[in-house]
C-alpha cells in the first residue's frame, strides 16, 4: 500500500491512513493463531505473516499457511468495544451475502474469541486485484474506455447491493430502517457537538435545509455506508471487472440513495474544482447523470431527490472530518491533513449547500 490519505468515514473522527509497518504494527500471537489456524483450515506446515494495512480503521495482515494465502483483518491496536463489534458486523455481513450475487471478498472464518491475538478478527481469502485509487495498473491507468468501465461496474455492483433482499438472506436486527433519513441530522449534529471546537460556515443552513426537505425513505436496503472508488477492488480484465467490494464497518440497513449520493458527492465532472476525492484521474469518467440514471434503470428507484442524498452526505462527511480538525487543534494529532481540515471543512459545506439548488 502507498501512503496516501483520503477521507473515508468509517474512520470517525479520524481518516484512513493506508501505512503500517512491520515495525510499528506487532504481529499477532503466532502461536495461538497457528493453533487456530489448524482447526480452521487444517494442518499447518508453513505460516508468515506481514501487515499490509493500518491506521485508524481496521489493521490488515496478509498470512500465508502453506501455499495458500489470506487476509486477516482485525480492530486498531487502540481498540474498544465498538471496533470489536465492527468487526463482529462485519463477519455477520459477509455470512449473510455469501450466497448472493454482491461482489466481495470470501469469508474463509472468523474468530470471536480475542484471546487468540488480543481482538476478534475475521480471515477472509486474499484478494490479488486492485483497488480504485492511481495508480492504476499498467493498461488501465490513463485509459479512457477503462475508466468508463470502472465507473460503470462501481455503479452496477451499488445496484445489485440495493436490490438484494435484506431480510431473506437473514439481516433483520443489522440495522433501524425506520425513519432513517429523519435521524441522519440529528445524528451527525450530536456528535458534532461532542467534539465542536468552532462555528463552521453554513452548516447550521444545510442542516436546516435537509430537515426541512427530508424525503421519503422509497425502500429500505443494505447500504455500505462509505461506497466510493477506493473501497472496491478490480480485477484487471479485458474489460475491467469490478470483482469485490470491501470495508464494510459502515454498513448498516438504511436508504440505498444515499450509498448513490455519497458515491457521486465526490465525483468531478470536467471544468469543476477539485474535490476530496482526488486519489484518481475523473478525466474520462461518465458524468453524475449518466451513472444516476443507469443506478435508476437497475433498481427501479426514483432518482428525482438525488441533490438531497448528495447534500446529506457532504453535511455528514464535513462532521466526520471536523472531528479530525477537532483533534489537530487539541494537539492529539500533528497530521498535516488534519490540520488541513481548517479549510477543507467549510469547502465541504458549501459543495453541499450547491447541491441543495440542484435540480436532480
Amino acid at each position: 500500500m502507498t501512503s496516501d490519505i483520503v477521507l473515508s468515514a468509517k474512520s470517525l473522527p479520524q481518516i484512513k491512513e493506508f501505512r503500517m509497518t512491520l515495525e510499528t504494527t506487532p504481529l499477532p500471537d503466532l502461536a495461538r493463531l497457528r493453533a487456530w489456524l489448524e482447526t480452521e483450515v487444517g494442518a499447518v506446515q508453513s505460516l508468515s505473516v506481514s501487515a499490509v494495512q493500518g491506521g485508524a480503521s481496521n489493521l490488515i495482515y496478509k498470512v500465508n499457511v502453506n501455499d495458500r494465502q489470506f487476509a486477516l483483518r482485525r480492530p486498531p491496536l487502540v481498540a474498544n468495544d465498538a471496533s470489536s463489534n465492527n468487526i463482529l458486523r462485519e463477519m455477520k455481513l459477509l455470512r449473510a451475502i455469501a450466497e448472493t450475487q454482491i461482489p466481495h471478498t470470501r469469508l474463509v472464518a472468523g474468530c470471536e474469541d480475542p484471546e487468540v491475538i488480543g481482538a476478534p478478527f475475521a480471515l477472509l481469502e486474499w484478494h490479488a486485484g486492485f483497488a480504485g485509487k492511481s495508480p492504476l495498473p499498467p493498461g488501465i491507468e490513463g485509459n479512457p474506455e477503462a475508466s468508463r468501465q470502472m465507473a460503470f461496474e462501481l455503479v452496477d455492483a451499488l445496484a445489485e447491493l440495493a436490490n438484494t433482499d435484506w431480510q431473506a438472506i437473514g439481516l433483520e436486527g443489522f440495522g433501524k430502517p425506520e425513519r432513517f433519513l429523519e435521524r441522519q441530522v440529528s445524528r451527525w449534529s450530536a456528535q458534532l457537538e461532542r467534539y465542536k471546537v468552532r462555528d463552521i460556515p453554513g452548516l447550521d443552513e444545510l442542516g436546516q435545509w435537509l430537515v426541512a426537505n427530508t424525503p421519503a425513505m422509497q425502500r429500505s436496503a443494505l447500504i455500505h455506508g462509505d461506497y466510493q472508488f477506493i473501497n472496491v477492488m478490480y480485477d484487471a480484465s479485458e474489460p475491467v471487472k469490478l470483482s469485490a467490494i470491501v470495508d464494510w464497518e459502515m454498513a448498516t440497513i438504511g436508504d440505498p440513495l444515499l450509498d448513490l449520493g455519497w458515491m457521486l458527492a465526490g465525483w468531478q465532472e470536467v471544468g469543476e474544482e477539485a474535490t476530496y476525492a482526488n486519489y484518481i484521474d475523473w478525466q474520462w469518467m461518465p458524468t453524475r447523470q449518466e451513472l444516476a440514471r443507469r443506478y435508476a434503470d437497475k433498481t427501479g428507484l426514483d432518482i428525482s431527490r438525488l441533490n438531497y442524498y448528495m447534500a446529506l452526505s457532504m453535511f455528514k462527511l464535513a462532521i466526520i472530518m471536523e472531528g479530525a480538525y477537532a483533534r489537530y487543534v487539541a494537539g492529539k494529532s500533528t497530521h498535516e491533513v488534519h490540520a488541513r481540515m481548517e479549510h477543507d471543512v467549510p469547502v465541504m459545506v458549501q459543495r453541499g449547500l450547491r447541491f441543495t439548488t440542484l435540480n436532480s
